[in-house]
């Protein structure tokens, strides 16, 4: 009489990445990212043999070339969901083309990385993606022109993260006036996330971002009843001024994560910051030169 084996007995299910035409470093951020054992790191020499190998099998995440553009792999992405629909891919390209990140959006790739990129921001978004338990995109793209995007955006920490990145390739601006942008755009975007959506995915925070020649807005619309600043004790900005970090003590007595400096911060690095009569819709106004500088 044969006995069923026992859960530790059964063979452990390793699960497949792919990286095309990898460099020697994101080989080895594969290599420390992903778990010893439980994936299997293969590769392929271009988009073609990339194609060949995913007819053939599963992939859990592929990486494409830093090679290759962003339209050559927005095409590969294509193909690729014609034979497996729920593949997630992770675009690196040698350029910067904000049309061809607004089409990878539309098209749901995971995330999209253009040269120079840090290898850590690459490494958190390669974490996000294995680490989901299956493939939901969770960003639904309204309308979009690279001057003008229109989506909707699940209340979930690794979705902002996504939508983040993907934004901040579409931003033609000077580097320094691009990290002020995109800390006070994920400042209100996390505080939409967490406190008007309550993190729950069942939730989504609607996002309109505008480049126009001499400003670029971020308005972001939560799925909550609203505020007003006097109604958040907890947050930085609502401190009096003989008591500036009151919001930590009730932060900690209310078992809330340190924090609650969003709304402070992004004062400081946008033009303006303007709230919606209800309280959840912001909108973050950065004024430019017409080289994509700030202003004088």
């Amino acid at each position: 009489m044969s006995s069923t084996p026992s859960i530790e007995a059964r063979p452990f299910a390793v699960r497949n990445v792919l990286a095309v035409d990898a460099d020697p470093e994101v080989r080895s951020l594969l290599v420390s990212v992903l778990e010893p054992g439980a994936w299997a790191i293969h590769h392929a020499m271009d988009n073609v043999a990339a194609l060949g190998m995913v007819r053939a099998r599963n992939f859990d995440l592929i990486v494409t070339s830093e090679k290759t553009s962003g339209r050559e792999d927005v095409e590969l992405l294509r193909k690729i969901r014609s034979v497996r629909p729920h593949t997630r891919l992770i675009i690196l390209t040698n350029e910067n083309v904000p049309s061809d990140v607004v089409t990878a959006m539309k098209e749901h790739a995971f995330s999209y990385f253009s040269k120079p990129f840090s290898l850590e921001s690459l490494s958190v978004m390669i974490r996000n993606a294995v680490e989901g338990p299956c493939w939901d995109d969770g960003i639904e793209v309204i309308s979009a022109t690279p001057q003008w995007i229109r989506l909707q955006a699940r209340c979930d920490l690794k979705t902002a993260d996504r939508l983040l990145q993907f934004l901040n390739e579409i931003g033609d601006l000077p580097d320094a006036e691009r990290h002020k942008v995109a800390m006070a755009s994920r400042e209100m975007l996390l505080n939409a996330i967490e406190h008007g959506g309550r993190l729950d995915p069942r939730e989504y925070v609607e996002i309109e971002y505008v480049r126009a020649r001499h400003m670029l807005t971020c308005r972001i619309l939560d799925p909550g009843t609203g505020f007003t600043l006097d109604e958040i004790p907890h947050a930085a900005i609502a401190n009096p001024d003989d008591d500036p970090i009151r919001h930590m003590r009730l932060r900690e007595a209310q078992g809330m994560r340190p924090g609650g400096y969003g709304v402070l911060l992004a004062q400081q690095l946008v033009d303006e910051l303007i709230y919606g009569q209800d309280g959840n819709e912001v909108l973050l106004v950065k004024y430019l030169d017409t080289d994509g500088a700030k202003s004088a």
